[in-house]
């Protein structure tokens, strides 16, 4: 009959920890330092040690090495995480800081925390605060075995992680280059994106002002051509007034040349003299009438001529104005000259501008792998801030336990000194009530002495 193979009535999980502690205990046996190497490396700290003191470990001496290997490691101390712990008890306890949580109680525990991880980096995951008050030989041999080995293997890979520290900090500062030149290139970008809408908006003033230079270049030809026409008709009209003046003048003057012919004749007699006068009276209206006129339309070709004159000057003005224009319209061309060339310049920054905006994607995608790489190191950065806050939470809350152990001790100690004081008093009692009663039974026998000899007095006289 064939038997099934018995099963171990131990669960998994005590065979999987005693396995791990097995491997655990081969590990110790490796790594494991002589007595003698221990006593050596703690004398090279600067902390005399001796065999004894290995033997029996003191808990000031302890603390003593184990803050000295943290100034090591970590260059922390109680010192330097007094601020932070001040602080802290300060935000839990107010004013009451310093007497609910002495500095050097706070102190430890802060120092502590810090210690403890770099322990968990040595490979002590199970260090505790006993290992700081209550050390025992083995203890203190196997944290400090720990300890000594990762110094030196960190001592021995310096190199490699002088490398990798290196390495981080050059990506970082190249990261802040390119960031920097990130910048560089989007402020050259805005300068750029500025000039050119002042330019565009140059250029379009230039346009407007040319299209109404043109325009009133225009108006002025039209009435450069108006002006010039009622000029060449009042010329016209001046030939001909003056012409007319000129025959005027000329029947005038043939008029006194026949007045003075007509002179002699002014001795005959009255009748003919009167009729003749009448004759030369109607003649004499006569002209007066067409001189005038011709007085009229001499003042009439004055207003003219000043008119002509007006015009004249206007016309003159004119051809300054048109002048000017032209000298407008050259320097409009220069402009639109340097137009064409601010334009081709403009389109050379714009090609320039695309190739910024390539580099700026280029950059921005760089930017974003470098993003998610710092992401990654402020989350993992995150992650052990929030470990070291549970293990804070947790340093408060074994605080809490011992200050309520430490309260309820203290009560027990009050509830003792209240009962031994009672006890004394009960004691100081009945010693008084046992010296009464001593003194009571010394006076009785005293009173019976005095009664046995008076009784044995009288026996013998009796006798």
């Amino acid at each position: 009959m064939a038997f099934k193979s018995r099963m171990s009535i131990l669960p998994t999980a005590q065979q999987q920890s005693r396995s791990r502690k097995r491997e655990e205990e081969a590990a110790y046996a490796i790594i494991r330092l002589p007595d003698r190497e221990l006593v050596g490396c703690i004398n090279e700290l600067g902390i005399p040690f001796t065999l004894a003191d290995l033997q029996k470990p003191n808990p000031i001496q302890v603390q003593m090495i184990f803050e000295k290997v943290g100034e090591l490691l970590m260059n922390k101390t109680r010192q330097t995480v007094d601020p932070a712990m001040r602080v802290a008890a300060e935000d839990l306890c107010g004013d009451f800081g310093d007497a609910l949580m002495p500095p050097d109680t706070r102190n430890l525990m802060g120092f502590f925390v810090s210690l403890r991880q770099i322990m968990l980096d040595c490979g002590i995951n199970d260090f505790s605060f006993a290992d700081l008050y209550r050390p025992t030989h083995d203890r203190f041999v196997k944290v400090l075995s720990y300890v000594i080995n990762f110094v030196r293997f960190r001592t021995n890979q310096t190199g490699v992680i002088d490398e990798h520290f290196n390495h981080a900090e050059s990506t970082k500062a190249r990261i802040e280059q390119l960031y920097a030149e990130n910048q560089n290139m989007e402020a050259q970008l805005d300068e750029m994106r500025a000039n050119r809408q002042q330019m565009e908006a140059l250029v379009a003033e230039k346009t407007r002002r040319n299209e109404e230079l043109k325009r009133k270049l225009l108006e002025l030809l039209r009435t450069q051509k108006e002006v010039a026409t009622r000029l060449e008709e009042a010329k016209t009209r001046k030939g001909e007034l003056a012409a007319e003046l000129e025959d005027k003048t000329a029947h005038k003057l043939s008029l006194k040349q026949e007045c003075a012919k007509l002179k002699p004749y002014t001795q005959q007699s009255p009748a003919a003299l009167q009729t003749e006068l009448a004759d030369l009276t109607n003649v004499h209206n006569t002209t007066k009438a067409n001189i005038e006129s011709l007085d009229r339309r001499a003042r009439a070709l004055q207003t003219s001529s000043d008119s002509f004159a007006v015009v004249c000057a206007d016309v003159a003005s004119c051809i300054k104005l048109l002048e000017e224009i032209a000298v407008e319209l050259a320097k409009e061309e220069e402009d639109n000259a340097r137009n064409a060339k601010q334009r081709d310049a403009l389109t050379e920054r714009g090609a320039n501008v695309r190739e910024v905006e390539r580099t700026e994607a280029l950059l921005q995608r760089q930017l974003a792998k470098w993003t998610e790489r710092t992401e990654a190191l402020r989350a993992q950065s995150e992650e052990k801030a929030r470990r070291a806050k549970e293990k804070m939470e947790e340093l408060r809350e074994v605080h809490r336990k011992l200050t309520e152990e430490r309260a309820e001790k203290g009560k027990d100690i009050e509830r003792r000194r209240v009962r031994i004081e009672q006890i004394e008093k009960k004691m100081l009692d009945l010693k008084e009530n046992i010296e009464n009663e001593i003194h009571a039974a010394h006076d009785e026998y005293l009173k019976m002495e005095s009664h046995i000899k008076l009784y044995i007095t009288e026996m013998e006289q009796s006798i």
